[in-house]
């Protein structure tokens, strides 16, 4: 096999109370790539469509990442790379981590999968940390893995699969403003209230429990960021707005995807998800900022060839 097609789906990361560990992936947007062997050695950024972004693969996510694999390699040919990009950058939902993870899936499949997942996630770690000005592996790792994903440790790096419940869904509104994620980080403490702490990890065990157990309830009474969320939703207009109106609706939970500007919220059954859907979209209807809304069910299979 010379030349590949995939489709790199988009992430909810942090959920909640799981601020840099826990991500989970969505099925109904994601970025496309070709990746061909080509007889130049090195790593080629040859096509970019949907929004401008750097060429160069030194400068661009996709091609940092796939960098980083190319050097553990001894090889007599290349990569070209072509990127279909349809997650707007900033938006809060995987942009980068999309083209990061894309690259590097890709050329392991035109070489017969050299590499494990984790190890895939290592490489694509390098081409996030261009992005967010740091290493962190939560919205790459569920793009790979699908379905929920637990980042257990970095160094070593270890992923888990969590379960994810089958009547799961996830409605997602991404307001048409930027949040950079580097920024997004810049604004949050280095020292939190203990008290705040430990309502967090309280949270997080018993959401880890509830996605096991498929204890919609027990989800429900966890999807809550005592440390994260009260700095980060001053910088999305109407946020406690949206919380309230899908909590009102039946959302099981509401947050910050990423770093925003996009709001997740969980949802029982997908009659749930598109009452929430509704909500939310009466509320973002007012306010004369441009928005894209949808419904997925939590994909379990993560990124994928299309042809």
């Amino acid at each position: 096999m010379n030349q590949i097609k995939i489709f790199s789906p988009a992430t909810v990361a942090n959920v909640a109370c799981g601020f840099d560990v826990l991500g989970f992936c969505l099925n109904e947007i994601g970025d496309e790539m070709c990746i061909k062997k080509t007889y130049k050695k090195g790593i080629f950024i040859v096509k970019i469509e949907g929004f401008d972004l750097p060429i160069e693969a030194e400068l661009n996510v996709a091609g940092v990442s796939a960098l980083a694999m190319y050097k553990t390699l001894d090889l007599d040919y290349g990569f070209e790379i072509e990127i279909y990009k349809n997650i707007k950058p900033g938006s809060g939902i995987g942009s980068s981590a999309a083209s990061a993870v894309g690259s590097v899936f890709g050329i392991n499949e035109l070489l017969d999968r050299p590499f494990n997942k984790t190890q895939l996630v290592e490489f694509a770690i390098k081409g996030e940390a261009l992005a967010s000005k740091c290493e962190h592996a939560d919205n790459l790792a569920p793009a790979i893995f699908g379905g929920f994903t637990l980042v257990k440790s970095m160094s070593p790096l270890e992923i888990l699969q969590i379960p994810v419940p089958k009547n799961l869904y996830a409605t997602i509104i991404h307001p048409q403003i930027e949040i950079k994620t580097a920024e997004a980080r810049a604004i949050l403490p280095n020292q939190v209230n203990l008290q705040d702490a430990i309502e967090q990890w309280s949270n997080f065990g018993s959401l880890i429990h509830g996605l096991h157990t498929s204890d919609y309830q027990l989800i429900k009474r966890s999807l809550h960021d005592s440390i994260v969320e009260p700095h980060r939703s001053k910088l999305i207009p109407n946020y406690n707005d949206v919380k309230t109106a899908a909590i009102k609706a039946g959302a099981l939970g509401t947050g910050i995807s990423g770093s925003g500007p996009s709001i997740f919220s969980l949802c029982e059954g997908l009659e749930s998800a598109n009452n929430v859907k509704d909500a939310i979209k009466n509320i973002y209807s007012k306010t004369g900022i441009k928005f894209d809304i949808y419904v997925s069910k939590i994909n379990t299979e993560g990124i994928k060839i299309l042809n």
